[in-house]
């Protein structure tokens, strides 16, 4: 159960990382906004911590994300490992892109699913 339990945590702290992450906010500024600890939030963001029901609400207020964003995967699915598919490094790495390189990226995504669906027609 405990496995289970720091796996649950470790999940909904990459969201919160991720979802501060694409608003551009630092820890310091997201701690300031929820009248938190840096230290606190650094915990939170790496599963060490659960906020209070409070906590989670300003969180989600103040990131702009439902309680679904951080939740529904881990509820609805029976998966052990409800996240393997998302490549959270990526997509920490793709927020840090400015607008440009980021149109780059669907780009490229986009010929290489074209790619493969012509090869797979082949």
């Amino acid at each position: 159960m405990k496995n289970n339990e720091e796996f649950l945590l470790k999940s909904i702290g990459k969201k919160i990382k991720l979802a501060r992450l694409s608003l551009n906010y630092t820890q310091e500024q997201l701690a300031e906004k929820l009248g938190l600890s840096t230290r606190y939030v650094s915990q939170l963001e790496r599963g060490i911590a659960f906020g209070s029901a409070t906590t989670i609400i300003k969180l989600c207020k103040t990131l702009n994300i439902s309680s679904e964003f951080l939740f529904n995967d881990l509820i609805n699915n029976t998966s052990s490992m409800p996240n393997d598919f998302v490549d959270i490094k990526f997509l920490e790495n793709y927020l840090k892109l400015d607008e440009y390189n980021k149109n780059i990226v669907k780009t490229l995504t986009n010929n290489l699913l074209k790619l493969q669906e012509n090869k797979k027609a082949i």
